[in-house]
């Protein structure tokens, strides 16, 4: 499946860096269980020499927008050892480190990928989100170019906030339909992100030991092409009616229907006061009521196409 396991941390290694501080306290997973017994490929709690298994992206350094990361516990923690990880030292920068693993196949096997993320401030645009991808000739290039197999982590730009899963198909990264819940609010504390993926092609995700979606790859992501679509030479005919209902061609407005221009009528009743001077009132006009014969607006009555 893989030669090389890919972390980013909080990056955005591809669009617009973060403004937060987040670390990754553990990478503890990435293994493959059978129904008799289940190896681990990769595992990594950032003791010491970390520093020597990873290899840290020069992807943006001639831009200088590269982030440094740095051993650290974080604000909160239990024991001082046990809790250190990486943590990336610096706001609004691009950050990315890599490290390599033995190739293996996860044919029959559930594949698990497991990790620990925690975010000390919050994201207005980045992602904690780690890769595992083919071997890369220079681990240094690691960047937003780089292909891998999955992406998996929670990312967040804006209003937009989501749980990564995605897939790479025939060279094609295939995001799920919909979004998996996004775990990483301001409360600064640690979550464990895990990826449970079986041989008959579901997937299990558990955020805090929590399942949060078990489904079909085939349903749930747009990997295969449909078993059926709109036949490219079908033309719809000339005469085709798109209209369900039309005018009666029976109706006809009466004779006596009284139409908008007289729904006032004069006043006949009306009087011309006897104390009316025409020289200083001017000349007296009867006022205008409304017509009691007015029924509305006179619409042809509808009916049932037959054509349709």
């Amino acid at each position: 499946v893989a030669q090389e396991f890919l972390a980013t941390a909080p990056s955005r290694a591809f669009g617009v860096p973060p403004r937060a501080t987040a670390m990754l306290r553990s990478l503890v997973g990435l293994g493959c269980l059978s129904s008799a017994s289940g190896k681990v490929y990769f595992s990594e709690t950032f003791g010491d020499g970390w520093e020597g298994r990873w290899t840290l992206s020069k992807w943006k350094d001639s831009e200088g927008t590269a982030g440094k990361w740095e051993a650290a516990t974080g604000k909160w923690f239990k024991d001082e050892a046990e809790d250190k990880g990486i943590q990336t030292a610096q706001d609004s920068r691009f950050f990315g480190i890599s490290a390599g693993f033995d190739s293996f196949s996860n044919k029959g096997k559930d594949l698990i990928v497991q990790y620990q993320a925690k975010y000390e401030k919050d994201v207005e645009c980045g992602g904690g989100y780690l890769k595992i991808g083919p071997k890369m000739s220079d681990a240094t290039t690691f960047g937003d170019p780089t292909p891998y197999n999955i992406m998996f982590g929670p990312d967040k730009c804006g209003y937009t906030k989501r749980t990564h899963l995605i897939f790479n198909y025939k060279g094609a990264n295939v995001l799920k339909k919909q979004d998996l819940p996004y775990k990483q609010e301001n409360e600064g504390t640690s979550h464990l992100y895990r990826l449970v993926l079986k041989p008959d092609n579901t997937v299990r995700v558990e955020i805090d030991e929590e399942k949060v979606y078990e489904g079909s790859i085939k349903e749930d992501w747009e990997v295969l092409k449909p078993k059926e679509i709109s036949d490219p030479d079908d033309k719809k005919p000339d005469d085709w009616v798109d209209d369900s209902m039309m005018d009666d061609p029976e109706d006809k407005k009466p004779a006596d229907w009284v139409d908008e221009d007289q729904k006032r009528i004069v006043d006949e009743t009306a009087k011309k006061p006897d104390d009316w001077d025409d020289e200083e009132d001017g000349e007296w006009e009867a006022p205008m009521k409304d017509n009691p014969a007015y029924k509305g607006e006179w619409y042809v009555k509808r009916i049932s196409n037959p054509a349709y």
